[in-house]
């Protein structure tokens, strides 16, 4: 394959995967039938905190305006953390793991089905809540159920399968960049709002001022701690083969602070997000019912707790599943490799476990400092939910990731060439 041919086929990747982000977009303007709009909008302007809030987030806006997208791609993620976590605890899926390429298609399989069961009952659920708002539903019956559990059900999973589309023919992760293009289309907006609050006094100029100073140091430490690494030193012994002497190099094992990237507050925020997914939209009176939901409220001791807790949990998790120190080990052994002063095999595997396990705690607090500290001041003042620590993480790491796609894609077309060249030459 040619240099240009290789250019056309990136170039024709990344439009490929900004026609299906533009068609997600449109998705969430296109509204779930039997809605009053009006009254929709009461109902948002006085439920903007909260889960319901942290929603729309992930749902790139399509819970205010009740569109066909409305659950975003939140079922298909919290069905992917159900059978991760059964991957760990059941000999049945972990058989299928060691299965290959076919026990891979066998758990996606079962991963879209669980995706159908949850949306089909956050449908429901939502359908119910929606009924209970005062005025909100034209005609509520039977016949509004059945339409909003349908359309919820396959907003899901088209969104799912844009997703998968933008994996395997795109660039990028399909599921993160749906996120990431939700949350970066209704950053503009916050702005705006924010503006708007300092101009009407709500927030003070110096507030303003100080809340996109700390936005920024956060985007600039997020940038940091994505890009450090911890390179542990492999040598390699020389070996003589005729009169020849090969090997005797040394490389580096690159471990990152951070190696489970944005998944931890994505599974963070799914699992709080499930319980009340649509509980959440029923806006009853219910004194024991609206105390419940207070509980999750952003700065609330609870909602604080179970998130620090979720992404600490999901960072180990996620790093313990994606890298394997004894497999790692045994391969630097395979290849005559090993780390200076350390015995190859289970040393090499217990010391690099060792270095992992640190790396992953530094990892995890980052990971929870960047998602919570924002949100105290999101808790006592009226900022979008936008410009909160979990949503600039998500935006900041998902570009890192998808640049470094295109850059590697890049620097492999380049080196294909030098080394054709090269051939020619001699």
């Amino acid at each position: 394959m040619s240099e240009a041919s290789q250019t056309h086929d990136l170039r024709n990747r990344i439009l490929f995967t900004l026609f299906i982000l533009s068609v997600y977009r449109f998705g969430t303007f296109i509204p779930i039938p039997g809605i009053d709009p009006e009254q929709l909008q009461v109902m948002m302007e006085s439920n903007q905190k909260g889960l319901l809030g942290m929603f729309n987030v992930f749902a790139g806006g399509a819970v205010s305006r009740m569109a066909i997208f409305a659950l975003g791609i939140m079922p298909y993620i919290s069905s992917s953390i159900i059978v991760q976590l059964l991957t760990g605890v059941s000999d049945y899926f972990k058989n299928l793991k060691s299965q290959g390429e076919m026990g891979r298609q066998k758990i996606t399989q079962i991963t879209r089905y669980g995706t159908v069961l949850l949306a089909t009952v956050q449908g429901y659920g939502l359908s119910v809540g929606l009924e209970s708002s005062a005025n909100l539903v034209i005609n509520p019956g039977i016949f509004f159920k059945i339409t909003t559990v349908t359309t919820i059900v396959a907003g899901t999973m088209f969104l799912m399968w844009l997703g998968e589309q933008i994996t395997q023919r795109g660039i990028g992760n399909g599921i993160s960049l749906i996120i990431f293009s939700g949350i970066v289309a209704e950053i503009p907006r916050a702005l705006v709002t924010t503006f708007e609050l300092g101009r009407t006094g709500a927030i003070s100029t110096a507030m303003i001022i100080l809340i996109f100073i700390l936005l920024l140091l956060t985007i600039m430490f997020i940038v940091f701690m994505e890009r450090a690494l911890r390179k542990i030193l492999i040598n390699y012994p020389k070996r003589q083969m005729g009169n020849k002497m090969y090997g005797g190099d040394s490389s580096h094992l690159p471990l990152k602070i951070n190696s489970a990237g944005v998944i931890p507050a994505i599974f963070a925020s799914a699992l709080l997000l499930l319980p009340v997914t649509f509980s959440n939209f029923n806006v009853s009176q219910n004194d024991t019912f609206q105390t419940i939901i207070s509980f999750f409220s952003q700065g609330q001791p609870l909602y604080m707790l179970l998130y620090a807790s979720g992404i600490i949990f999901f960072t180990f998790f996620y790093t313990s599943i994606t890298f394997n120190p004894t497999e790692t080990a045994e391969n630097l052994r395979k290849y005559g490799g090993f780390i200076p002063g350390i015995r190859p095999g289970e040393s090499t595997a217990l010391y690099i476990d060792t270095i992992l396990t640190r790396l992953t705690t530094i990892g995890a607090l980052y990971l929870t400092l960047v998602c919570l500290m924002p949100e105290f001041l999101i808790a006592n003042y009226p900022i979008p939910f936008y410009l909160g620590g979990t949503s600039i993480l998500i935006v900041v790491v998902v570009a890192i990731d998808t640049v470094t796609q295109i850059q590697t894609r890049l620097m492999s077309s380049q080196y294909e060439q030098l080394i054709k060249k090269t051939k020619f030459g001699r």
